[in-house]
């Protein structure tokens, strides 16, 4: 930046007053045609980055606004400096624990410094895409496939952060990045797929061990209380007859206690 600034400021110098000079009579003789070739207008979204005999105008770059340039001496570039987005394309990534994945995603910048963005590289949004690209594959060249899968967000910023600094230089501010989709192999998906079921199977049954054994501790304490308790016994046998009975059974099979079949045996000795 301190080098631009000093570029821009050196003196045109003896021939480069007389061409200003020149192309200022010039202007003035060709009234009011010149007009359509002097005057630049720069919209509120734009800078207009001027070069005057190869260097670059005081004062940074113009806009928005109409603004007087010198025919043939200067030459005008125009910098948009609304935020882009752009798809990264779906890069093939071998991830630290060795599976192969298809990951794409979207990058949103846009240009904060249009001088450096002019001076400092040929072509910005070209070398924006390919430097997302080639960012995408080193991070997530260090992380293993469960982190790709659960930590999204935390790689966005990752390279969020890595692409910002590397076009800092550029006058560019990635303000977003988003991982937008990851495809796995279709031998991997049917594997993970397994394992899933598998998991879910194996939680099934745990918990189904776990609500029979809490039944059985129920049935347990109920058996206790039944046993102390004559009467619960003789309750419980009348609500077991009261549900056969609502079944419209043919048959039914009532039990009788145990000290009414005692008292019966002893009447008949």
């Amino acid at each position: 930046m301190r080098l631009l600034g000093k570029s821009s400021s050196r003196d045109l110098g003896a021939c480069g007053w007389i061409l200003v000079s020149l192309s200022f009579l010039f202007a003035l003789l060709t009234f009011p045609i010149s007009m359509f070739l002097c005057l630049q207008i720069v919209m509120e979204y734009e800078r207009a980055v001027i070069f005057r005999l190869g260097h670059i105008q005081k004062g940074g770059a113009k806009g928005p606004g109409i603004y007087f340039i010198f025919p043939c001496i200067d030459n005008v570039i125009t910098v948009d400096m609304r935020t882009v987005s752009f798809d990264i394309a779906p890069q093939e990534i071998l991830t630290k624990d060795s599976v192969t994945v298809l990951v794409d995603g979207v990058v949103y910048y846009r240009i904060q410094n249009a001088i450096l963005s002019v001076a400092n590289v040929v072509y910005a949004h070209p070398a924006t895409r390919l430097l997302a690209q080639t960012t995408l594959r080193n991070v997530l060249g260090t992380k293993n496939l469960a982190q790709i899968l659960s930590d999204r967000e935390e790689i966005a910023h990752s390279m969020q952060a890595t692409l910002d600094d590397a076009t800092d230089d550029w006058g560019i501010k990635v303000e977003r990045v988003e991982i937008k989709d990851v495809k796995l192999p279709l031998q991997l998906q049917r594997a993970m797929a397994a394992e899933a079921e598998a998991t879910r199977e194996a939680r099934a049954k745990v918990i189904a061990a776990e609500g029979e054994m809490n039944a059985s501790k129920a049935l347990k304490e109920a058996a206790v209380v039944i046993t102390e308790s004559p009467a619960a016994l003789q309750l419980r046998y009348l609500q077991t007859l009261t549900t056969i009975a609502a079944e419209k059974n043919s048959t039914i099979v009532f039990p009788l206690p145990m000290d009414m079949l005692q008292s019966l045996m002893g009447m008949k000795h």
